[in-house]
């Protein structure tokens, strides 16, 4: 089959019947027509679609080397230079439509299925077959241009406590029941953004096991059809608030809806199941696979579309209103050139020390790569900050576009900007406001500082795994010369 258009998309979820709880309403049907849902669907068939477009076609697929139709490039499994910057290009294209703002999108999945697929010698530590299997999930993957997300950690409940201990061992996601032809969970995880128009759900390791024997129910890494009986859904109401993309440029088009997973004795064949107990290879799964690296990769490259939508965003409101001269503003338009930069050079400097795997998997420099991912988390959170800062209270009285028609000549004249008309100064600070005020804003800094978990054992994970010792022994040299 190959990749999918954005009507085959539609098409699909619309077959689909997961049950979704949303706004006091569950929802198991006609997706794509479903206020909550609609715009992200459309938004998302845009991504297939922007598969065949000529202009973008190169840059987002290549051949697939089981069937030679066209498949999505974040399949591709690195073995050269050229093939990990040509994975970087497909991220920046989806990246650059949507500026960032979507953190879901298939090729962050598709990133670690690419990785964990080709991982033999780790899967040989538990049972070869598990490779087979998750080898066998990605090509199906590959070949069905499916869309998946992920859910990764325990319910925030007790944190003071491990998910074996939480509720009597009851609420945390976990094997109830073992059989010959797979297994039964149940339980709760979170957090699964853009799972309602997702077509599946991968349940990964959370990594944070204790390695102990009442951790082994709560050790195993599946996968799951979206609609699999027993599978719920619990949806944060939308941050659209039902205005149009002149209105809420941003929340209209971009607002993945997180979720809650609810697992009832949902049942997983074995043909799905990717490990099963070995918590000391679920905290492994990340990083001795080249999931973690391929992964990282992706949202680096993403968070770099980002960072250069507010810098071009902050200049476009700078030039409106003629405050681009001003010492303090320039200092602020130099921090975030600071930061375009320097994500740039983070990610082209882990493809320039790329290494290969143990399996011929030519990876980006990990340490590159969690320097990155400690960064940008911090840095994001003055993007909102900045754009409130040059707006000030230009962002507190804005006409929305129907109002456009009803006071053509008072807009025109008092909302004007230096070099803006006062509709398009309006339809500008619209983007600002939804990029630095709203709930949708609010959302994506909280998604972002928390992205690939709390920033403060981030940290303590990057001090404890980085080589000091050649630096220290330098010092230490230092300390001892004579000269």
């Amino acid at each position: 089959m190959g990749i999918r258009t954005g009507a085959q998309f539609l098409a699909k979820l619309d077959a689909m019947r997961p049950h979704l709880v949303i706004d006091g309403e569950v929802v198991s049907e006609n997706l794509t027509r479903h206020p909550a849902f609609r715009q992200l669907a459309l938004t998302y068939a845009k991504l297939f679609d922007m598969q065949h477009d000529p202009a973008h076609r190169d840059a987002l697929t290549y051949e697939s080397p089981t069937t030679g139709d066209l498949v999505n490039a974040s399949f591709l499994v690195p073995r050269t230079p050229q093939d990990l910057a040509r994975r970087r290009a497909a991220t920046a294209t989806w990246s650059e439509y949507s500026n960032g703002f979507l953190g879901r999108t298939a090729d962050y999945m598709n990133a670690a299925l690419t990785a964990l697929s080709t991982a033999k010698t780790f899967f040989a530590q538990g049972d070869p077959v598990f490779g087979e299997r998750i080898e066998a999930y990605y090509e199906f993957a590959r070949e069905n241009d499916l869309l998946a997300t992920h859910t990764l950690i325990p319910p925030q409940v007790n944190r003071s406590v491990s998910g074996s201990e939480q509720l009597g061992g009851q609420l945390t996601a976990r094997i109830v029941e073992e059989r010959a032809d797979g297994i039964v969970i149940s339980g709760a995880r979170m957090l699964a953004t853009v799972a309602p128009i997702a077509d599946e759900l991968l349940v990964f390791p959370s990594t944070v096991l204790r390695g102990t024997p009442e951790d082994a129910p709560y050790s195993f890494a599946v996968a799951v059809a979206n609609d699999a009986p027993g599978l719920r859904y619990l949806c944060r109401t939308g941050l659209h608030n039902g205005g149009n993309t002149h209105d809420e440029p941003l929340a209209a088009r971009f607002d993945e809806i997180d979720a809650v997973v609810v697992f009832d004795e949902v049942f997983i064949p074995n043909e799905r199941i990717f490990m099963l107990g070995r918590p000391e290879l679920c905290n492994a799964w990340y990083t001795d696979t080249g999931a973690g690296a391929l992964m990282t990769h992706q949202v680096v490259t993403r968070t770099v579309a980002k960072s250069e939508f507010y810098l071009g965003l902050a200049s476009e409101i700078a030039g409106a209103i003629g405050i681009d001269g001003f010492a303090h503003i320039q200092e602020d338009l130099a921090e975030l050139i600071r930061n375009v930069e320097i994500g740039k050079a983070l990610v082209v400097a882990a493809e320039a020390q790329a290494a290969p795997s143990v399996d011929g998997v030519l990876l980006p420099h990990w340490e590159t790569l969690n320097a990155a991912r400690n960064w940008y988390p911090k840095i994001s959170q003055r993007f909102p900050e900045i754009i409130r800062k040059f707006c000030a209270s230009g962002l507190m009285a804005l006409p929305g576009e129907a109002d456009l028609e009803v006071a053509t000549e008072d807009i025109a004249k008092y909302l004007q900007g230096k070099s803006l008309t006062g509709s398009e100064r309006i339809r500008l600070f619209k983007l600002a406001y939804d990029a630095s005020i709203t709930g949708f804003s609010g959302r994506q800094a909280l998604y972002e500082y928390f992205f690939f978990g709390d920033p403060v054992r981030m940290a303590g994970a990057m001090v404890n795994s980085y080589d000091r010792e050649p630096m220290r022994l330098r010092v230490r040299e230092f300390l001892g010369r004579e000269d």
